[in-house]
């Protein structure tokens, strides 16, 4: 299987009125079968950086933004697979007692996430398929078809409750719409986010942003689907996961400066 590599990336501009600290989780994570090269941070002014890795192994950085105008970059160079992810339709579920202990917190109900509230629908909809990938599968397929997307329908406090209702949403909603669904049905599936290229798809025109997708665990591990996309896809770039959004927030601020503009890219690098 060759390898292409992938040049991302992101820039923010904020305003504060005092020195206030944030948290930015915008690095890839470096473990196969990705390959995270070279990275830089640009910082205007100047900022120290403190790094460290948060209670669900995701890679995280603090700065100072200080009083004013800041710019902050990050910029990496990342080698994927010239694949699509996994796929295994006789992938099974297990049953609760059978889960990995560190598996068990992705069955239950999370800030955005509501298994309890959507219990009922869960069971009504998917309760008398098969069990297993193909189950998954449908959850996606349904959350893909009832969902529209939509930038600006969904607000930060949006739960996968009000996007069902609403019918509409961005990529977070249809992934804990999903999660919820799975989560419902004690399939244990988790919150991804990262940079997600357009290779060898047809580019999407909308400005590059961060995506979101999920991970469930049937068998021995944990696989990759995406309720927004509804296909698997080359150059998934991992920058965190947890049970819902508010574990792996890009970019969390202990006050309110100003947020002028934000920019993503994730583009193929020439060979």
């Amino acid at each position: 299987m060759g390898i292409r590599r992938v040049r991302v990336g992101c820039e923010f501009v904020y305003t504060a009125v005092v020195e206030t600290p944030a948290v930015f989780q915008i690095e890839p994570q470096d473990a196969a079968p990705i390959g995270l090269g070279q990275q830089r941070w640009s910082l205007d002014p100047k900022m120290r950086t403190r790094h460290y890795t948060d209670l669900y192994g995701n890679p995280c950085v603090r700065v100072i933004l200080p009083a004013g105008r800041s710019l902050l970059r990050y910029e990496a160079s990342v080698t994927v697979p010239d694949a699509t992810e996994d796929a295994d339709e006789y992938a099974p579920e297990l049953p609760p007692d059978d889960l990995p202990d560190d598996v068990l917190i992705y069955t239950l109900p999370s800030r955005y996430c509501l298994p309890d509230t959507l219990g009922d629908e869960a069971w009504s909809r998917f309760g008398s398929m098969a069990t297993g990938y193909g189950r998954v599968q449908a959850i996606c397929d349904y959350v893909n078809s009832h969902l529209t997307f939509s930038y600006g329908s969904s607000r930060a406090g949006t739960t996968a409750v009000d996007a069902n209702i609403s019918g509409f949403g961005v990529c977070r909603d249809f992934t804990h719409l999903a999660i919820s669904f799975c989560r419902a049905l004690n399939i244990p599936a988790r919150y991804v986010f990262g940079y997600l290229p357009d290779m060898d798809v047809p580019p999407d025109p909308a400005p590059m942003d961060f995506a979101a997708w999920m991970q469930v665990w049937l068998g021995d591990r944990w696989w990759t689907f995406d309720p927004r996309n509804n296909t698997r896809r080359k150059g998934r770039i991992v920058i965190g996961q947890g049970r819902d959004a508010s574990d792996v927030a890009m970019v969390t601020t202990f006050g309110a400066p100003l947020l002028e503009s934000m920019t993503v890219y994730a583009d193929e690098a020439p060979a």
